[in-house]
């Protein structure tokens, strides 16, 4: 009998690639987590600027070239962790309550977002988020990298709310108010980190935040609200 006419569906080489896929997988997302564990626990030890590259591939034992696959550059070590929440703006806007405006809607999702301390609002004063903001916002070279992820959200968000009002004039409008939302969010989070840094708890700040978002927002509608409020 021919070796595939032996085989029963589900056999054969298919079945058993998905698990050694999943494996290889879960091999790389471990490495990855490890030299950004490692290249940050040396930042914070002797500073961004000070720490190179390949003594950083050293103590994670992996060649300079592997960490340059996961890592594009040096400052990817650090804000690999904002990743996670690229595109959430758009998300945001697309998936918006039935009637709700696009600013309404992320107006909502921020104040949420303060609720729960979400350290993406800089909001958290749990240690370990306390000093990761720290470190990022510590070295000049971090903080132009982060603009660039934030340009990766302004592109996504101003496509959302191109979708937002389709049967409006094709304009400048949608990129601009996508950087004036993404910068006030940037903005307001550095604030509110800098509240803590001094001292502050998160609770004591939390009214502040609110208020200052709510502000950001109404400043926001005021100029934006014949397109979007």
């Amino acid at each position: 009998m021919d070796e595939r006419q032996s085989q029963r569906p589900g056999q054969g080489h298919g079945r058993s690639e998905a698990p050694h896929t999943g494996l290889r997988e879960l091999k790389k997302e471990r490495t990855r987590q490890a030299i950004s564990a490692t290249a940050i626990e040396m930042f914070l030890e002797r500073s961004f600027d000070q720490v190179p590259v390949a003594e950083i591939a050293a103590a994670a034992e992996v060649s300079k070239s592997t960490l340059f696959r996961y890592f594009p550059a040096k400052e990817d070590l650090v804000l690999h962790r904002f990743a996670d929440h690229q595109g959430e703006f758009a998300r945001v806007v697309r998936d918006r309550l039935p009637g709700e405006t696009p600013l309404t809607a992320l107006h909502r999702h921020d104040r949420a977002a303060l609720d729960r301390h979400d350290p993406v609002t800089g909001l958290d004063d749990n240690p370990d988020a306390m000093t990761f903001h720290g470190l990022v916002y510590s070295a000049p070279s971090l903080v132009a990298r982060l603009t660039q992820y934030t340009a990766h959200d302004q592109d996504a968000l101003a496509d959302a709310l191109y979708e937002a009002a389709p049967d409006a004039p094709p304009s400048v409008t949608p990129r601009i108010a996508a950087a004036q939302i993404v910068t006030v969010h940037q903005l307001l989070a550095e604030t509110n980190w800098r509240k803590l840094s001094a001292g502050r708890s998160a609770a004591e700040v939390h009214p502040e935040a609110v208020t200052d978002l709510d502000q950001a927002f109404a400043l926001l509608g005021g100029g934006l609200a014949a397109h979007y409020g």
